[in-house]
């Protein structure tokens, strides 16, 4: 045999005889000793009854909830017919010859969404799911699928942007789960709450948390609702599910979620239930959510505005401008009162005043209590429909605009003289009376009438508008004292 074949053989047997000191090794050590673990022969977990029986009724408690409102939570899956912008060669060549002006056609295709509803309503044969007004809003076409896999197909019945909700119906004779309402007005920080939905595509999903704040503003999606904040996990998909409490009722719709990546971060945002359920009788009597309306512009002010207008410590609404012909205007409200309570609710904010008004039915009375010229007082407004097209002319808007304390920065900004005194003009609406009368923003307003005023409490006390037929300024601008037009009532 030659050497370098005698060297292989031996290191052959020498690898061999390893491997079978280690596999004997393997298969004969202890189960259970200190080198060696195994987890179907680790010792047994142990955990005290007691704390195993709370762990196991919560577990209980969860399993009850899921499968007593998933059967009433369904999957929604829409077509839309969306436009988009369509270009051809002829276009091209003339927007290159014609420049930007050149108008192109559009052309329309259809879009396929999904997302999640709960029945709420049933009459008759006919089930009603509400839902986000993002998700069925601008359906073509409605696909709902329940819980057991029943699929229906669903009739919009109605929407709203302002509240972002919209009411779909299905018919069947058969059976289906209809949800149970909560109270959202009983729901407070740290209550146990539940998350369902599709998200993500991922059919009858729940999930828990609890609720991480309540009252939050809708100001960055453009909603008057107040939001509950949670975090259980809510995702694409999860819009229009319900948030439900630990007795198996609803008390919120999903409808939001701050987040950084897209994904659920723990910020997730339903609306209470309470601010829908009138709106789900007004979808099936009329197709739409009816509104009160007082007729008046709201706006938040800072505690440095308070101040000057003589409210400081108060919370409430301010009235910056209010509709000449409204029905606030003809119960004797002016612009500058700051309202402090409707029907004996305390205001804390506009957004609050705001839904809560819409909220009162047309034609009833509801009673103000208002902040004016730093005394108390109390008007009753009978409140009438909201109409949109009323609403956006602000031609009746008086004065239409936002009057300003004189703070140093304006003066440091403006270049104003100390010696200068009165309101400055800002958030200026055009075709108000006070556009009319060729105010611009940054205007000083320094007499009203003929009267000098030297802060927003004389300023507003001189805007009554009761029993005068006219108003002008004299107004400060660019250096210049000028007097406006006049404004008749």
């Amino acid at each position: 045999m030659k050497t370098w074949t005698k060297r292989f053989f031996y290191s052959l047997l020498f690898l061999i005889g390893i491997l079978l000191f280690v596999s004997y090794s393997c298969s004969t050590s202890k189960t259970g000793s200190s080198k060696t673990a195994f987890a179907d022969t680790s010792p047994e977990v142990i955990i005290g009854k007691d704390n195993l029986a709370v762990l196991e009724a919560m577990q209980g408690a969860f399993r009850s909830i899921a499968s007593q409102v998933l059967p009433s939570v369904v999957e929604l899956d829409v077509v839309e017919t969306r436009q988009r912008q369509q270009f051809s060669f002829g276009d091209l060549f003339d927007f290159f010859n014609r420049g930007e002006d050149s108008k192109n056609g559009t052309q329309e295709y259809e879009a396929s969404g999904m997302g999640s509803g709960v029945v709420v309503r049933k009459i008759g044969n006919i089930y009603y799911v509400l839902t986000n007004n993002h998700v069925a809003g601008s359906a073509k076409q409605i696909s709902i699928k329940l819980n057991d896999g029943r699929i229906f197909t669903g009739t919009l019945v109605g929407k709203d942007e302002r509240k972002d909700i919209a009411l779909v119906s299905f018919e069947t004779k058969e059976d289906v789960r209809v949800a149970q309402l909560g109270d959202s007005d009983l729901v407070q920080q740290g209550d146990i709450c539940f998350a369902m939905g599709t998200p993500l595509g991922y059919f009858s999903s729940i999930t828990q948390g609890i609720v991480s704040a309540t009252g939050r503003a809708g100001t960055y999606v453009n909603n008057i609702s107040d939001f509950i904040q949670t975090d259980a996990a809510i995702n694409q998909g999860n819009s229009g599910g319900p948030l439900v409490n630990i007795y198996g009722e609803v008390i919120g719709i999903n409808t939001w979620i701050a987040s950084q990546s897209g994904g659920s971060q723990g910020l997730g945002f339903a609306i209470p239930i309470n601010n829908i359920k009138r709106a789900i009788d007004d979808f099936i009597a009329t197709g739409e959510v009816t509104y009160g309306w007082m007729g008046v512009s709201l706006v938040e002010i800072n505690d440095e505005y308070k101040e000057d207008l003589g409210v400081k410590g108060q919370n409430g609404a301010f009235l910056s401008s209010i509709f000449l012909t409204s029905p606030a205007a003809k119960a004797g409200m002016q612009a500058g009162d700051y309202v402090i309570s409707l029907n004996g609710k305390a205001v804390k904010s506009v957004d609050q005043l705001v839904r809560d008004v819409g909220d009162i039915p047309v034609g009833k009375e509801a009673e103000f209590r208002l902040i004016r010229g730093k005394k108390e007082m109390t008007l009753k407004v009978k409140i009438e429909k909201r109409d949109e097209k009323m609403v956006s002319d602000s031609s009746k808007l008086w004065p239409g605009f936002i009057a300003n304390p004189i703070t140093d920065e304006i003066r440091t900004r403006l270049s104003l003289d100390k010696k200068i005194a009165g309101v400055v003009i800002s958030n200026l609406e055009a075709k108000s009376p006070a556009a009319a009368m060729r105010l611009q923003a940054g205007d000083i307003i320094t007499a009203v009438n003929d009267k000098a005023v030297k802060n927003l409490a004389e300023f507003y006390a001189a805007l009554d508008t009761v029993g005068q037929k006219e108003i002008w300024f004299d107004v400060y601008s660019n250096g210049h004292t000028l007097t406006t037009t006049r404004y008749k009532f």
